[in-house]
C-alpha cells in the first residue's frame, strides 16, 4: 500500500520504545524521515540502530516532558528542518502510577501536563506551518481510558481530555484547511517489553488469563507491529477524509463497542 509520505518529517513523541518505537520503524520503512523523543538515551541509541537500515534522516531529542524548558530544546532541534513538521504523532503518555483518585492538584497537574497539555502544546508549534503547506497529520495516542471507567481515575480523565480535544480540533482544522488532518488512535491492552502486562504474564499469570477472558473478546494481548501500521494509514494521504476521527484498534475490547454487553 503506497501511503504517499515517502520524504516527509515526522515528528514522534515517546518514539524509542513501546508503540512509539513501532510506529517510528513503521514511519522508516514508507520512507518518512524522523523526529524522535525520548527520556533515554539508551532507547535513542536502539532505535537509531533499528530503522538505520531504512536510509531515513533521524534527529533524535532527549526531552522529559515533567521537566521545565522542554519546549525550547524541542525548538531548538526542529530548526534543522526549518520547522517544518508534516506528521506529529502525540504519542508520549503514562499513568505516573499515581492511582490515587483523592491526589493532590499537584499530581493532577503532573498527569494533565504529560497526557494532555503537552500534546496541546506541540499541535499549536506545528499546526501553523502545516497550515501554510496545506498538508499535514496529527494522531494523537489515547486510550480507552478516555472513553469509559478503566484504570486511575487521573489517567482516564487526561485520556479523556485528548480525546475531546481531537474530536474538536480535528473539525476546526477541517473548516480552516482540507488538508490538516487530526486523529486520534487508541490501542487497546499491547504488549510491550518492560510494560505492565509482561510483567503481569511472568509473575501473575492467572490474573493475565482472567482479564484476556473477561475483558479481551478476542483473548489476548494486541502486539505492537499491529499499531504502528495503522497509525501510520492515518499520517498517510489515505487519511484526508478523516478529521477528528478517533479510532479504537483493541479487538473489541473497549465495552462502548460490545454490541452483546447492552442486546443480551
Amino acid at each position: 500500500m503506497k501511503l504517499g509520505i515517502k520524504n516527509k518529517w515526522a515528528l514522534v513523541t515517546g518514539g524509542a520504545n513501546g508503540i512509539g518505537e513501532e510506529i517510528s520503524i513503521d514511519f522508516a520503512k514508507h520512507g518518512v524521515n524522523l523526529i524522535i523523543t525520548s527520556r533515554d538515551n539508551k532507547n535513542l541509541l536502539k532505535i537509531k540502530e533499528k530503522i538505520k537500515k531504512y536510509n531515513v534522516k533521524l534527529i533524535p531529542v532527549k526531552l522529559d516532558f515533567l521537566k521545565k524548558g522542554w519546549m525550547k530544546i524541542l525548538k531548538d532541534k526542529l530548526k534543522k528542518i526549518e520547522n517544518k513538521v508534516d506528521i506529529l504523532v502525540n504519542n508520549a503518555g503514562h499513568n505516573l502510577n499515581i492511582t490515587d483518585p483523592y491526589c493532590n492538584k499537584s499530581e493532577w497537574n503532573k498527569i494533565m501536563d504529560l497526557n494532555f497539555y503537552t500534546a496541546v502544546e506541540i499541535c499549536n508549534l506545528v499546526i501553523p506551518e502545516m497550515k501554510k503547506k496545506k498538508w499535514g497529520r496529527i494522531v494523537n495516542i489515547t486510550s480507552c481510558a478516555g472513553l469509559e471507567n478503566m484504570g486511575p481515575v487521573t489517567y482516564g480523565v487526561s485520556k479523556a481530555a485528548l480525546t475531546a480535544y481531537t474530536r474538536t480540533m480535528g473539525r476546526i482544522l477541517a473548516t480552516e484547511t482540507d488538508n490538516v488532518v487530526m486523529s486520534a488512535v487508541f490501542p487497546g491492552v499491547v504488549i510491550t517489553k518492560g510494560g505492565h502486562w509482561e510483567e503481569v504474564i511472568k509473575t501473575n499469570p492467572e490474573h493475565a488469563k482472567k482479564y484476556l477472558a473477561e475483558r479481551c473478546p478476542l483473548g489476548r494481548f494486541g502486539e505492537i507491529d499491529e499499531i504502528g501500521p495503522i497509525v501510520a494509514m492515518y499520517c498517510s494521504e489515505l487519511a484526508s477524509f478523516s478529521h477528528g476521527a478517533i479510532i479504537p484498534v483493541d479487538a473489541g475490547q473497549s465495552k462502548h463497542f460490545m454490541s452483546f454487553n447492552y442486546m443480551e
